[in-house]
């Protein structure tokens, strides 16, 4: 079993873990409703398998609090500013945000369902949730 992590990311706070199952569980979300999955960096993210538009790679590499999903695949490159050896030690992760689903951040809830904490002296902060662009090879789509 796969710990939970409850930390600041990028965009806001979030749970991450490489069990998606248990994530659904503690967001009491739909299976049919995947995840982002989280690289630490861009040739992580193609040394997995992952394919990306050949136009769209620099986009991508570039991107910062931007999801992308592309066939159907939800990701987002994103360097994690804390230096905990927890995240560096992973080239992945699945997020999400930290709140119940349809619900807002509560910190109480959160703390009881997370393994493992990480926070900085600036502490956990809600905030704006990342853009989220579909893309092919031909067009882009700003969904959010």
């Amino acid at each position: 079993m796969r710990p939970v992590i409850l930390t600041q990311t990028d965009t806001t706070v979030g749970f991450l873990s490489q069990d998606a199952t248990r994530l659904y569980e503690i967001k009491s979300r739909k299976k049919s409703k995947p995840f982002i999955k989280v690289y630490s960096n861009f040739e992580t993210f193609l040394a997995c398998g992952n394919r990306v538009p050949l136009s769209q790679k620099n986009r991508i590499r570039r991107s910062k609090k931007t999801t992308f999903i592309v066939k159907n695949r939800a990701f987002r490159v994103a360097k994690n500013l804390l230096s905990s050896t927890i995240l560096q030690n992973s080239t992945w992760h699945f997020s999400t945000s930290a709140n119940e689903s349809n619900k807002e951040f509560d910190r109480e809830f959160c703390e009881n369902k997370a393994d493992i904490i990480i926070e900085d002296k600036n502490g956990l902060q809600e905030s704006v949730s990342s853009s989220l662009i579909k893309m092919n090879n031909v067009k882009r789509k700003k969904i959010r």
